[in-house]
């Protein structure tokens, strides 16, 4: 008996945000992963003949570590990276003998202190990030809330300086150096309305947009809305998109030109504190501090 034929599934039909993406700048090209794997990230640049892949390689690994992954084997970080294990074990070897990676037993692997030397020129040496600390811990103790300040990397938020409250208000602990989603943040919100319209239709055509609850917006069209609107306001709200129980309210941080160069924010449980209440008591506390840290940038 003959078997069935291959059934061929059917092109998705373009989003309405696909045709606005389109329309803004050129043609729309392919979705993209949200980040791509670290292999495929070097692979796309290993016909540079100034590229150094062992370079890409190792660092590429020390990324693919986390707070919800510590400790990692050698297997583990070649799925996460996509690097052959025999390359992540040269890598794991280097960093060891440079002090920036341990293990105890020979298996598992753990980032050690010193690895913090690598980000502590960037954080010592840009103004704005030199004098957010204090600025932000004035806010934080002004309203007994978390206060933070981040800039746009890639398609995620990256969290350069933190005031914390007293009381913890997300399943995970964020700090400098955290990553989040743009799409579903307020600061990433806030950073990619200051956009220029081009690069934010290349973002919206790439972005895969995930359901992390019930309230995050998964669709392209609802989601330049919300750009749009904060571009208009100055300002944006994200309430429990990123997880339930989280409000957060953020600005931006212009320097001379009216370019958006960060955000800050004030993060809250829900249960606590309204929309309203936030935009009332939160969004002249983070407008003032904003205007601060923007004078600093020249």
């Amino acid at each position: 008996m003959n078997p069935l034929p291959k059934r061929t599934a059917t092109p998705a039909a373009p989003t309405p945000a696909d045709a606005r993406a389109a329309a803004i700048s050129a043609p729309a090209t392919p979705l993209l992963p949200t980040v791509p794997t670290a292999a495929e990230e070097i692979q796309a640049l290993s016909g540079d003949p100034n590229f150094m892949t062992s370079l890409a390689r190792g660092l590429a690994v020390i990324r693919g570590f986390s707070q919800q992954r510590r400790k990692m084997s050698i297997a583990q970080l070649s799925l996460r990276t996509g690097i052959p294990r025999a390359a992540v074990r040269r890598c794991l070897y280097t960093l060891s003998k440079l002090g920036y990676v341990q293990s105890e037993d020979g298996r598992m692997f753990a980032l050690r202190p010193q690895i913090l030397s690598l980000g502590h020129a960037y954080l010592s040496s840009v103004p704005l990030v030199m004098a957010a600390q204090p600025i932000l811990d004035q806010v934080s103790a002004a309203i007994h809330e978390s206060c933070s300040l981040a800039i746009q990397d890639g398609d995620e938020i990256l969290y350069v300086a933190r005031s914390s409250a007293s009381t913890r208000i997300m399943s995970i602990d964020l700090g400098v150096g955290s990553r989040l989603p743009a799409n579903c943040t307020s600061m990433g919100r806030v950073l990619l309305a200051g956009l220029a319209d081009d690069e934010l239709a290349a973002f919206l055509r790439r972005v895969k947009l995930t359901p992390f609850t019930h309230r995050t917006i998964v669709q392209k069209d609802a989601l330049a809305d919300a750009i749009a609107r904060v571009r208009r306001q100055q300002y944006a709200v994200v309430d429990q998109e990123l997880e339930i129980g989280l409000r957060s309210i953020a600005v931006p941080v212009k320097d001379f030109r009216q370019r958006v160069a960060a955000a800050i924010n004030v993060s809250v449980q829900a249960t606590r504190v309204s929309i309203a209440e936030m935009e009332k008591t939160f969004l002249p506390a983070l407008n003032a501090a904003a205007q601060e840290l923007g004078m600093l940038l020249g």
